[in-house]
C-alpha cells in the first residue's frame, strides 16, 4: 500500500464569496461543500494557511473505506482559486490526484453530473485557476447547469441565481453531487463514474 492510499483529500468546492453570490450558478460547487460540512458535523474555519475556508473531517463508511477529507472553500473569488488551493494542498501534504474540485460545467445539461480525473478547463476561471498553479491532474466533480438562453452572455447566465424551475431540482441535485464525491474518494474513480455520470 502506497503513502499516497493514506493521504487525506483535498475537496475543494468552487464559487465566489459574499452573500450577493450564495444562490448563483457560478456556487453549486459551495453548496456541494456545504452539504457535505453537515453531513460530517462540522463548521467552517478560516484557514490559516490560505484564503479559504476549511473542515477537516471524515467521509464514507465506518472500515477501511472512511477516508480523511479537508472540505475547502477557497474566499479568493473564483478566478483566483489556484493560489489558496495549491497552498492547502502542501500544508495538508495532499496529493495533487487526491484534489476534488466541485465546479459548475456549461458543456452539460442541468442536474447533470459528469465526473473525470484530469482535462482542460472547458473556459472555467476557477479551473485555470487550479491548473496554472498546480497541473491539469485533478479530479473534477462537473454540475451541470446548461447553456445560457438566446443572446445572454455567459457571465451574465453563471452570476445569475438558479430559476424557480431549476430550484425544485436544487436541493435533489446537489444532494446527489454530494453523494458523488464520497463515492469518487471511499470507491475510486470507476466507481463513482459508472453510479453517476449520467
Amino acid at each position: 500500500m502506497t503513502d499516497d492510499a493514506n493521504a487525506p483529500w483535498l475537496i475543494v468546492g468552487l464559487g465566489n464569496p459574499g452573500p450577493e453570490y450564495a444562490g448563483n450558478r457560478h456556487n453549486i460547487g459551495f453548496m456541494v461543500a456545504d452539504l457535505l460540512a453537515e453531513r460530517i458535523g462540522g463548521k467552517f474555519k478560516r484557514a490559516q494557511k490560505a484564503q479559504a475556508q476549511v473542515l477537516e473531517g471524515r467521509l464514507g463508511p465506518i472500515g477501511p473505506a472512511n477516508r480523511r477529507v479537508v472540505l475547502a472553500k477557497p474566499m479568493s473569488y473564483m478566478n483566483l482559486s489556484g493560489g489558496p488551493v495549491t497552498a492547502l494542498r502542501d500544508f495538508y501534504k495532499v496529493p495533487t490526484a487526491h484534489v476534488v474540485a466541485v465546479h459548475d460545467e456549461l458543456d452539460i445539461d442541468y442536474a447533470t453530473l459528469r465526473l473525470k480525473l484530469g482535462g482542460g478547463d472547458n473556459g472555467h476561471n476557477g479551473l485555470k485557476s487550479m491548473t496554472k498553479s498546480m497541473g491539469a491532474e485533478y479530479h473534477r466533480v462537473r454540475c451541470g447547469i446548461g447553456r445560457p438562453p438566446g443572446r445572454m452572455q455567459v457571465a451574465d447566465f453563471v452570476l445569475k441565481d438558479f430559476s424557480s424551475t431549476e430550484r425544485k431540482e436544487l436541493d435533489w441535485f446537489v444532494d446527489r453531487a454530494a453523494d458523488a464525491v464520497e463515492c469518487l474518494v471511499t470507491e475510486g474513480l470507476e466507481r463513482a463514474q459508472s453510479a453517476y455520470n449520467s
